[in-house]
């Protein structure tokens, strides 16, 4: 299965989402975002493709956000877009693109959701150590 996972490897959920995607026998494309930033369309279709809206697809932790006013609601999609492109960090992350859809996988396990669900032959324990697969690679409720 062919994947793509937009990452900060800086972020704890963008590794443990990245992992995920390993376990389940997938190795991604990695596209580091924060160096390589998505067009502007390509930014756009993934977020509309995720179900977000652009307000919900920035990243407000950690970034310049309140600094550069984004918090403000009169601003547009595009001026919302537009400083995310000249702010890559401004970006929520991970989005992961999969043949079964997209995600901003924000708690990582939602990645779960577009993988094979039959792909996990065991355990899955995250960085911090909650599990999120038993040792059938069944998901934890």
């Amino acid at each position: 299965m062919d994947a793509t996972i937009y990452h900060n490897p800086a972020c704890g959920t963008s590794r443990n989402t990245l992992a995920l995607i390993r376990a389940a026998g997938i190795e991604p494309t990695i596209i580091e975002y924060v160096q390589n930033p998505p067009s502007r369309e390509q930014l756009s279709t993934i977020i509309a493709d995720a179900g977000l809206t652009v307000r919900e697809a920035i990243r407000e932790k950690g970034t310049p956000y309140a600094e550069l006013g984004l918090d403000n609601p009169e601003l547009t999609d595009d001026q919302l877009l537009d400083a995310m492109i000249a702010t890559p960090i401004l970006i929520n992350r991970p989005l992961v693109v999969t043949p079964l859809g997209t995600r901003l996988a924000r708690p990582s396990e939602v990645v779960l959701d577009i993988l094979p669900a039959d792909a996990f032959k065991g355990p899955f324990t995250k960085e911090d150590g909650e599990q999120v697969l038993d040792q059938e690679g069944k998901r934890i409720v």
